[in-house]
């Protein structure tokens, strides 16, 4: 491999970008990134592992890796930070009483990752089905 290929996989790298979807079980991280990409609402199931999904924006590529939710697979959050460029957490507005949860979890997120930019989105699609 020569040192102009290398050069242009770099520059294909840097065209890159990696959004990293967490929130708890049922908080609507699917629904969201389907909701950005334009897809169907109506086959939203809840994600066993983890979804890559491409769109291309401007030239640049973006990833947007939802990873599942549930309790077992959040101790494997972690494998997913490295190479992350953006993270985004999603909680269910809907869910009542669960508010310690979501930000205990969110803290431990915070605390290994140290992500810019991070943005908490308030999921509100059970709240309006029409989404």
């Amino acid at each position: 491999m020569g040192l102009l290929t290398i050069l242009r996989k770099q520059r294909e790298r840097e065209r890159e970008i990696r959004v990293l979807i967490l929130g708890l079980d049922n908080a609507g991280k699917t629904t969201i990134t389907k909701k950005f990409l334009g897809e169907d609402l109506s086959t939203v199931e809840p994600t066993l592992g983890f979804n890559i999904k491409t769109v291309d924006f401007h030239g640049f590529t973006i990833n947007f890796w939802d990873v599942g939710g549930q309790k077992s697979l959040r101790s494997y959050w972690r494998n997913y930070f490295e190479q992350t460029d953006a993270l985004i957490w999603v909680v269910d507005s809907g869910d009542q009483g669960e508010e310690e949860k979501h930000l205990g979890e969110k803290a431990a997120v915070d605390i290994r990752v140290g992500l810019d930019p991070y943005v908490c989105i308030p999921s509100f699609f059970r709240a309006i089905p029409h989404l």
